[in-house]
C-alpha cells in the first residue's frame, strides 16, 4: 500500500514538474510569438525577432542588476526591443528594404550590440553579473505543499497568457484589429477606406519589437539570472515557427509555444532523470521538433496575402 502511494506521489510530482517547466520555457516564446503575429498579420515579415530578444535580454538583465528592480529591467527590455522594431519598420516600410534581409541584419546586430554593451558596462565581461532580484513567483516565497510547489512559476507566465488573450480580443473584436488584418490582406483597399497603412504597420512592427524584448527579459530575469551570449539561442526562430504552426493567429501561436515548451521540458526531465540519452540528442530535441513541424505544417498554413510585400501608396 505504501509502495503504491509513493508511486502515485512520484507520478504526480513528475506530471506537475513537466507542467511547471513547460510553462516556464514557453513564456519567452509566447511574448516573441505574439509580437511576430502582430507584425506578420499587418503585412511585415519580422525575421529579426531573435535579435530583438537578444537586446531585450541584455537590457533587462543589465537594468535589473544596476537598479535591483526586475520590473524596471523588464520595461527597459521592451523599450530596447522597440528601438530595434523601429529600425526594422523604418528600413522595411519607409525605405522599402527587403524584409527578410533586414530581419537577418537585425539578428546579427542585436547580439553584437548586446555583447558590445556588456563589455562596455561590465569591465570587458561577456555576461552580466547575476541579478539580485528576479521576477517574483505567482505565490511569492510561500512554499506550496509537496509536488504542487512545481506550479509556483513566475508571474510572467500569467502575463503571457493575458497578453495572448488580449491580442486575440484586439484582432477579432475591435476596429483596430480589423484595420490590422485588412492592411495585411489588402492594403490598397484599406487605404481607399481611409486607413493609414504606414501608421498601422509602423505601430505593429514597433510593438512586435517591444514584445520580443519582453520575451528576452523573461529569459534573463525569470529563467536564468543573468545575460550571457547563449541566453537567446534560437528562441526567436522557434517563436516564428510557432506563429506558422499556429496559422498566424494569437491563440494558435500560444498553444504552439506550449508545445515547444513541452519539448524543452522533456529535454530537462530526461537530462536530469538518469536516462541513457546522450546530452547532444537532448539539446537537439526542441530544434528538431521545430524543423519537423515546419515540414509537416508549413504547406498547410497560409500567411496574410500582403505579408512581405512593401506597400506603395496609390498602387492597386
Amino acid at each position: 500500500m505504501q509502495f503504491r502511494i509513493r508511486k502515485e506521489q512520484a507520478m504526480l510530482n513528475n506530471i506537475l514538474l513537466l507542467i511547471g517547466i513547460t510553462l516556464m520555457y514557453s513564456t519567452p516564446l509566447v511574448f516573441a510569438a505574439q509580437g511576430s503575429v502582430i507584425s506578420e498579420v499587418s503585412g511585415v515579415v519580422n525575421i529579426g525577432i531573435e535579435g530583438m530578444m537578444s537586446i531585450g535580454a541584455f537590457a533587462g538583465a543589465a537594468v535589473g542588476y544596476y537598479t535591483g528592480n526586475p520590473w524596471l529591467g523588464f520595461l527597459c527590455a521592451g523599450l530596447a526591443g522597440g528601438l530595434f522594431g523601429l529600425l526594422h519598420a523604418f528600413a522595411t516600410i519607409t525605405c522599402k528594404a527587403d524584409q527578410t534581409i533586414c530581419g537577418i541584419a537585425i539578428n546579427l546586430i542585436g547580439p553584437g550590440v548586446a555583447l558590445f554593451l556588456s563589455r562596455l558596462f561590465f569591465d570587458g565581461a561577456t555576461q552580466t553579473p547575476p541579478v539580485t532580484n528576479k521576477i517574483p513567483k505567482i505565490f511569492g516565497n510561500r512554499s506550496l505543499p509537496g509536488a504542487w510547489a512545481n506550479l509556483n512559476v513566475d508571474v510572467t507566465v500569467v502575463i503571457a497568457l493575458v497578453l495572448a488573450l488580449t491580442v486575440w480580443y484586439v484582432f477579432y473584436k475591435t476596429t483596430w484589429g480589423l484595420h490590422i488584418r485588412s492592411v495585411g490582406e489588402h492594403p490598397a483597399a484599406a487605404d481607399t477606406l481611409g486607413i493609414n497603412v504606414y501608421r498601422v504597420r509602423y505601430s505593429c512592427v514597433i510593438l512586435s519589437g517591444i514584445l520580443a524584448g519582453f520575451g528576452g527579459a523573461a529569459m534573463t530575469l525569470a529563467i536564468i539570472p543573468q545575460y550571457m551570449p547563449t541566453a537567446i539561442s534560437g528562441q526567436g526562430f522557434i517563436a516564428i515557427a510557432a506563429v506558422i504552426f499556429g496559422k498566424w493567429t494569437p491563440h494558435g501561436g500560444y498553444f504552439a509555444c506550449l508545445l515547444f515548451g513541452l519539448a524543452q521540458a522533456v529535454t530537462v526531465i530526461l537530462g536530469g532523470g538518469g536516462f541513457a540519452v546522450p546530452t547532444e540528442i537532448l539539446a537537439m530535441l526542441p530544434y528538431v521538433l521545430t524543423i519537423v513541424i515546419l515540414i509537416v505544417f508549413v504547406g498547410r498554413a497560409s500567411a496574410p496575402k500582403a505579408n512581405g510585400v512593401p506597400y506603395e501608396k496609390g498602387s492597386r
